[in-house]
């Protein structure tokens, strides 16, 4: 049974890059593609949907989302996504890739389109409905980490394995691009329409009536990507690793490997044999194998998501402390939205985006440890650089240099922790727990993002509490804040020294699946034919 199962997973390692990966790249990518929009365009909305809905009359600035509305808003999405990563790794172990990964692109594309929906007029019923869709948008974004990173490890040859699944991880950069880009098209054509006083001129018409189509317009067209790619997400096949490995059917999985491939795989008739009993999930032989693993991928990707995702959403906010975006009173509702929407645009388009290509570039070559240890380095470097002369970034004529060191923050990021936390474990854990085990290590995560996005909410406060936002209470400050998240960059690197590094070898040889295994001796000569092929995926 094993020669069979070992020719067809053979022939996937050794198998030269062909059209068929770069298709699957785009298929698994524009699910995360569609994430990233969804996830960050809310942060462009907030302002604005503040000062459509709380809006208080005689007041000296725009209305702005009460701390607890604001805190649902944004973290509801979070919620929906570790609910979904749980249960979806969880599903893609039980019943399959394939069958689970339908479900979640239809679920993002209902609910990217309810999100712009609303049922009745008032602030309450708005932002409930919002967050009841958001909630189920963010569960079908869950399902998208563990399968696509899943898909895309079994489907990779073991050459450029790391490559393969950065970049689908790294459409996400194009989705916070789009996303962008869109609002400030948006943004911009509704403001030159319906032109409109700033509001301290105009309290009341400095948001012209219309702008309430502008942040429903932004989140509803997140579901277009998604629901263009359904259709060739349907034809997938099931991936070999898991047709063999835990379905136990070696002939299917030579058959789909085959059509893939275009290579004629031989799936040998099966033999009857006493299979040895498999380990379970959280098994002791499990924890002994996997467990320090499990804890390096969990305890890597929260700490990062703690500094990454408070950076990420309360961009605007640190753009307005340091003056980039002008105070909110000078401004009408739509010049606000395209100012941020620009900013945003800016840094993603030179730090965010170039980060994740880096990342696609050179993890196969100086592989995942080296990239994910750098990059906690050079955040914690930027961090501190950013924070302890804080005083001297808000002077006028520091501006600048404090978004540059604000973009290096962001480009180590990406080209680091933020894309090897997701690769590596899609590729160190068996086949029968992969799913699952990305789930956890990516719930983990949104943990962190929840802890990042609620923590530096209160924590960047003002120590004054006349000078902090209307509702929090005092913090302690943006320079103290950025100290902590400096300290959690740290920890990061760190626990990274428990994660094993994956470059140039199969998912069977990480995973401990072959051990007792060999490579038959004919395959050693078939090598060289299933690399040596370029065929088309059809």
């Amino acid at each position: 049974m094993a020669k069979e199962q070992m020719q067809v997973l053979n022939a996937l390692d050794v198998a030269k890059t062909q059209w068929y990966h770069f298709t699957a790249i785009i298929i698994a990518g524009m699910g995360f593609f569609t994430d990233a929009y969804d996830l960050f365009c809310i942060s462009l909305v907030t302002k604005l949907l503040g000062r459509i809905y709380y809006h208080v009359d005689g007041a000296e600035k725009p209305g702005t989302l009460p701390p607890n509305v604001s805190a649902a808003v944004n973290g509801v999405a979070f919620c929906g996504t570790l609910s979904g990563q749980l249960f979806f790794g969880w599903l893609g172990d039980k019943l399959g890739r394939k069958k689970v990964y339908g479900m979640t692109l239809m679920m993002m594309v209902i609910c990217s389109i309810g999100s712009g929906l609303s049922f009745g007029h008032s602030p309450k019923s708005v932002m409930a409905t919002l967050c009841f869709f958001r909630f189920w948008l963010g569960f079908g974004i869950g399902g998208d980490y563990p399968l696509s990173a899943t898909i895309m490890s079994e489907y990779s040859n073991k050459k450029t394995r790391g490559a393969f699944i950065a970049a689908v991880f790294a459409m996400q950069g194009f989705g916070i691009l789009a996303g962008g880009i869109f609002a400030i098209i948006i943004s911009a054509a509704f403001r030159d329409r319906f032109n409109a006083a700033p509001y301290e001129v105009d309290p009341v018409g400095s948001t012209v009536p219309q702008a309430d189509y502008v942040w429903r317009i932004i989140v509803m067209v997140g579901a277009l990507p998604a629901a263009l790619t359904y259709y060739w997400r349907m034809k997938m096949p099931e991936t070999a690793r898991y047709t063999a490995l835990v379905a136990k059917n070696q002939e299917q999985a030579a058959a789909d490997m085959s059509k893939v491939l275009q290579v004629e795989i031989q799936a040998e008739p099966r033999k009857e044999e006493q299979e040895k009993a498999k380990y379970a999930l959280f098994s002791k032989e499990f924890l002994s194998r996997h467990g320090l693993h499990l804890l390096g991928t969990t305890t890597t990707w929260f700490l990062l998501d703690i500094a990454f995702y408070s950076q990420n959403l309360f961009q605007k906010d640190i753009f307005s402390a340091v003056g980039w975006i002008p105070p909110a009173k000078t401004m009408n509702a739509l010049e606000e939205v395209y100012r941020i929407a620009r900013a945003q645009t800016l840094i993603a388009l030179c730090s965010t985006v170039p980060g994740y290509w880096f990342t696609v570039a050179f993890i196969d070559k100086i592989g995942r440890f080296a990239i994910q240890l750098m990059g906690f380095f050079f955040m914690t470097v930027f961090m501190f650089a950013l924070a302890i002369p804080y005083d001297h970034w808000t002077h006028k004529e520091n501006r600048i240099g404090f978004v540059v060191m604000y973009s290096l923050t962001f480009f180590f990021a990406n080209f680091g922790p933020n894309a090897t936390t997701f690769v590596v474990p899609a590729e160190i854990f068996p086949a029968r727990f992969r799913s699952t085990c990305h789930g956890i290590s990516s719930a983990s995560g949104k943990l962190g993002a929840i802890v990042g996005a609620f923590g530096f909410l209160y924590l960047a406060q003002n120590k004054d509490k006349s000078k902090a936002d209307a509702g929090y209470p005092a913090g302690i400050g943006v320079k103290n804040a950025l100290i902590v998240l400096g300290v959690v960059n740290i920890l990061g690197f760190c626990f990274t020294f428990l994660v094993p590094e994956a470059k140039g070898k199969s998912l069977e040889e990480m995973s401990g699946e072959n051990e007792e295994e060999q490579v038959p001796p004919e395959l050693s000569e078939q090598q060289s034919s299933y690399s040596n092929r370029t065929v088309p995926y059809v």
